[in-house]
Order: structure tokens, then C-alpha cells, then sequence
């Protein structure tokens, strides 16, 4: 019996995680937040499948998740792991009925994925001409509007010159060809999404670390046109230029961000909310997950904030979903978001392995 206990306790739910965590997290007045999945463990990027299936890459798992609400409840009933044994695969990009994964150096597919969930196929190589580095190696992906992939290049440091192949977001079509060079001066984008209207490209960029608790800021960046730099190694945050690799460089001639978050935040994952479910307000806005810090003296982020636009201009950047972090320990990371067809928001939190969703009713 002693040796079956295990075995028992690991098959029996688990309550405590839903409960006790979902009653501390905050929201503004007719949002509610409920558990739609806790069996994900490190759950990073999302994507959503054409039948409605959530696709869920992980960090150390090396695991692919795909959750499926079959009840239309707003609960995920059904939680598959559809690949397995990769290195790092926290991006997935859901594009014609395949599903893309990032592996740090490769970018594989699962072919006609969601006709297969209950008997996945191999995993089918795009490219592995990618950078070995872990280092900012985990990728998120994502298909752009002109139907090519677009993956990040992270600096394999903290702050170094990285050379003309790290520290970028570049683009290729979906068979792995034609890579072509998007914007420079990234240090490491972990979440990007197209502007409904405009069309262009907006990303979350990670400022380096051991400049002290409040310095440099991380960023939100606009793309306005190919080939802009954005200022890693030499400029951060717009105004500051490092003390090692700034010396004879002026930041005006780098892209500054639209948005200084603040400083060790880690904003990942952001996407445009394009819903009808959140107030008017919420409409055409960003919202970001923030991962928060890992090497401050007292805690920033923890939490997702929306980020309000009247065109290429901030009007207000303030807190969705809080409470992640309480008295300076930290339960949950938010990494990303994703809205759904029902207006609806999930964010997965790789620190608690599971994925919650965000609604709203008027109050």
C-alpha cells in the first residue's frame, strides 16, 4: 500500500491549485476568471486551431499540449500531448490546418494536426538552420498576414555585440525558405502581433539585466518599416545608452519604444484584442502577460496589462489580471494570452501549469 500511494495521490485531482490560487487574482469590475485547464505543465505560447483546439507549447517539459473544450463549457474536458521530447518548444503557430513548433535551432509541423489529435503524426522538419544557442532560444512564432512565418533571433547573452545573426525578428515562408531580416536591436522578443488597421507589427522586447532594479526599462516597439533598429546592445529603452557598448553611439539613431513597461517586467506573450465580448474600450488594444522579474530586489510584473492606442499613441496602460504576486512570492507567471472566437481571453501560467479564461459580464 505504501508503494501504491504514490501512484494514487499523483491520479487524484488537484483542488487546492484552482481554489486557493483563482480567489487571490483581481480584475476590474464584470471580468471573471476561471480555470480552464490545470494540467499543462510550463505552459508558454498559445494558439488556437481551426475546430477550436488550444495549442500549448511548454519550457522544460519539451512537451506540445492540445486542450479541447468538448462540452462548450469554457473548461478545457480533454488535454492531449501531441509531441513530445523537444527541446524547448514554446512556440506553436496554427496555419492551415498544421501546427508549428519551435525547438530553438529546428521549427518542425505536425501535418493536418487537429483530424489527428488522438493519434498525432511525426513531426515533419522545416528548418534547423536556426541559432543552437538556449540562451533566449525559446521562440515564440507566429504567421503574419503576408503568410510567412515570423521567428525571433535573441542575443545568446545578457549584453554582448551579438553579430549580424542574433538579436532580430526574421521571416520565412512556411516551407523554411526565403529568410528574410524584419528589424535589428532586438535582445530577445518573446511575443508579437499585427495591428487591425494598420497592419503593422508591434513586439514586447526584454531589456538586459544587471544595470539594478530600475534600469533599462522593457519594451513595446512598432515596426513601421523593414529593416529599423531598435537599439540592443547599444541603446536601451530609447534614452540610455549602455555603459560598455554605447560609448561613441547616440540613441538617436536607434528606433525608441512606443512604451517603457518598466524595468525587469519580462513581457512575453501580446496580441491585439479584437473581440466584441470586453468593453469598447478593450477594443483594438494589447494586451500583454507579463512574466515578472527574476532578479530584483522586490518584484515587477506578475500580472497582464492592457495597453490602450489611438493609433501608433499610448492613452493608458493599466492592470488586467493581478494577484499572481503577493508580499513579494510569486504563484503564477503569466506568459501569454489569446483571445477566442467568443471574445473571450486565455492566459497560460507556466509557473502553475495551467491555462485560465478571462470573461467579462456586465455588472
Amino acid at each position: 500500500m505504501r508503494l501504491l500511494l504514490p501512484l494514487l495521490l499523483a491520479l487524484l485531482p488537484l483542488p487546492a491549485l484552482a481554489a486557493a490560487q483563482l480567489d487571490r487574482l483581481v480584475l476590474p469590475p464584470g471580468f471573471h476568471v476561471a480555470l480552464y485547464s490545470d494540467q499543462v505543465p510550463d505552459a508558454r505560447e498559445l494558439a488556437l486551431g481551426a475546430h477550436g483546439t488550444v495549442f500549448v507549447g511548454s519550457t522544460s517539459a519539451g512537451k506540445v499540449y492540445a486542450l479541447t473544450d468538448t462540452h462548450g463549457d469554457g473548461v478545457a474536458d480533454r488535454v492531449q500531448v501531441i509531441a513530445s521530447g523537444l527541446q524547448q518548444p514554446i512556440g506553436v503557430a496554427f496555419h492551415h490546418g498544421d501546427l508549428y513548433i519551435s525547438a530553438v535551432r529546428r521549427i518542425l509541423v505536425l501535418r493536418d494536426i487537429e483530424r489527428h489529435l488522438d493519434d498525432p503524426p511525426a513531426p515533419v522538419l522545416i528548418t534547423d538552420k536556426l541559432p543552437r544557442e538556449t540562451a533566449h532560444g525559446g521562440r515564440f512564432i507566429a504567421f503574419g498576414p503576408d503568410g510567412r512565418l515570423y521567428v525571433p533571433i535573441g542575443a545568446p547573452c545578457n549584453i554582448c555585440e551579438p553579430g549580424a545573426g542574433y538579436a532580430k525578428l526574421i521571416r520565412m515562408q512556411a516551407d523554411g525558405s526565403g529568410w528574410q531580416d524584419v528589424a535589428r536591436g532586438i535582445r530577445n522578443s518573446v511575443g508579437f502581433d499585427w495591428q487591425p488597421g494598420s497592419g503593422r507589427l508591434w513586439f514586447t522586447d526584454n531589456g538586459r539585466d544587471l544595470m539594478g532594479d530600475d534600469m533599462p526599462s522593457d519594451e513595446l516597439n512598432e515596426i513601421t518599416r523593414a529593416g529599423e533598429h531598435f537599439g540592443y546592445p547599444y541603446c536601451h529603452q530609447g534614452d540610455t545608452l549602455d555603459p560598455e557598448f554605447g560609448k561613441g553611439r547616440h540613441c538617436s539613431e536607434f528606433v525608441p519604444p512606443v512604451l517603457k513597461f518598466g524595468a525587469h517586467v519580462a513581457p512575453l506573450g501580446m496580441r491585439f484584442y479584437r473581440g466584441q465580448q470586453f468593453p469598447a474600450r478593450y477594443r483594438g488594444a494589447i494586451l500583454v502577460a507579463e512574466h515578472g522579474s527574476w532578479n530584483r530586489s522586490r518584484k515587477s510584473g506578475y500580472r497582464v496589462m492592457v495597453v490602450r492606442l489611438d493609433g501608433s499613441k499610448v492613452l493608458s496602460y493599466q492592470p488586467l489580471l493581478t494577484g499572481f504576486e503577493q508580499n513579494q512570492r510569486a504563484w503564477g507567471r503569466p506568459a501569454d494570452v489569446q483571445p477566442l472566437p467568443d471574445g473571450s481571453v486565455l492566459v497560460s501560467d507556466d509557473l502553475a501549469g495551467a491555462v485560465y479564461r478571462v470573461t467579462y459580464r456586465k455588472p
